[in-house]
């Protein structure tokens, strides 16, 4: 990208447009942002009002407190105003989650936007080499009076990050990183399907993307344990064709895809697609109407495990590619 592109000059402009686009008043907007635990607002109308007309250091404030609050990159609000306004729609949340920030605010103490805000702050430690896996993190305290939230908030979000496996809090001794260091940058990215669980048409195309090159990948495994799996979940999902049993092959359905993301030998894919396929299967109930799509789905998954026992990589992604593309139309997602 070129300075033209992306510049701090732009910011202000592009606040004005989202407070726009979000049809609230400056006051609203102050109320719904700009606002401490107490609910008491960090900034005047009359400071907002000259920072969207004039620019100014405090322009920066504004633009990390709606980050936060929205789950954004920050570096969105740096783009052209013209390209901002025609991709504001998929830059910011969903319509539904729009809606919810219209009618109803959304407070900085939210435990998810808390979870967001502590994930980012332990990754770039961790990116930055200020952290590792094993360190202690550091207390309730310093890390409330950081991120500007009450230490009972931070308590309980950093008791989330415990049952995730993201950090070891250890009772009379202090908080750790988790010994498996990939945790922070895995987990996350799970977690925020299920907190963003309204956005399937955007879970679905990330799930196509990761489940092509899972198949391309898993053309190449060479881990035999990984491919006697597959081959055992072939075998169930042919036995429940024959046998015209929906459920087990339903059930044998999802276990292949699992599969072929764990011989994909990227633990970061697997992770992913085993959360986004658990997530879909919630939000889409069976999907199947019929025998015709029994088969074709048999069928497909056939060629898909041929290329991959063939050990071709891109007729295995192709493969894929086409099922996933058929699936669309079956399960009517779209």
């Amino acid at each position: 990208m070129t300075g033209e592109t992306f510049s701090p000059t732009y910011k202000k402009d592009n606040i004005r447009l989202l407070r726009r686009y979000l049809r609230l008043t400056q006051k609203e907007f102050i109320n719904q942002f700009l606002v401490d635990e107490d609910g008491k607002a960090s900034m005047s109308i009359a400071t907002l009002s000259n920072l969207e007309a004039k620019g100014g250091s405090r322009i920066n404030e504004v633009i990390l407190a709606v980050s936060e609050s929205l789950a954004v990159d920050s570096m969105i609000f740096s783009m052209r105003p013209e390209e901002f306004a025609e991709k504001i729609d998929m830059l910011l949340p969903s319509r539904a989650d729009t809606e919810h920030i219209r009618k109803n605010g959304m407070k900085k103490g939210n435990i998810n936007q808390l979870l967001y805000r502590l994930t980012m702050y332990f990754a770039e430690q961790i990116f930055e080499k200020k952290l590792k896996k094993g360190d202690k993190i550091e207390s309730d305290r310093v890390l409330a009076a950081k991120l500007n939230v009450g230490r009972s908030a931070i308590r309980e979000a950093l008791k989330v990050l415990d049952v995730l496996g993201m950090i070891d809090i250890r009772p009379g001794q202090g908080t750790y990183i988790s010994s498996n260091e990939a945790n922070f940058f895995v987990i996350p990215l799970s977690w925020s399907l299920f907190l963003n669980g309204s956005q399937i048409d955007s879970i679905i195309t990330v799930r196509n993307l990761l489940e092509v090159k899972a198949a391309e990948l898993a053309a190449g495994c060479k881990k035999q344990e990984c491919l006697s799996n597959l081959y055992s979940i072939s075998h169930k999902i042919q036995q429940a064709y024959m046998s015209q049993n929906y459920k087990d092959f339903l059930e044998a359905d999802l276990e292949f895809h699992v599969c072929i993301a764990e011989c994909s030998e990227n633990q970061v894919i697997y992770s992913m697609i085993q959360t986004i396929r658990n997530l879909m299967k919630h939000v889409s109930g069976t999907g199947m109407v019929d025998s015709e799509q029994l088969k074709e789905i048999y069928e497909e998954h056939q060629k898909i495990y041929g290329l991959i026992l063939a050990q071709d990589g891109n007729g295995a992604a192709e493969a894929m590619r086409e099922h996933l593309q058929k699936s669309l139309k079956r399960y009517n997602y779209r």
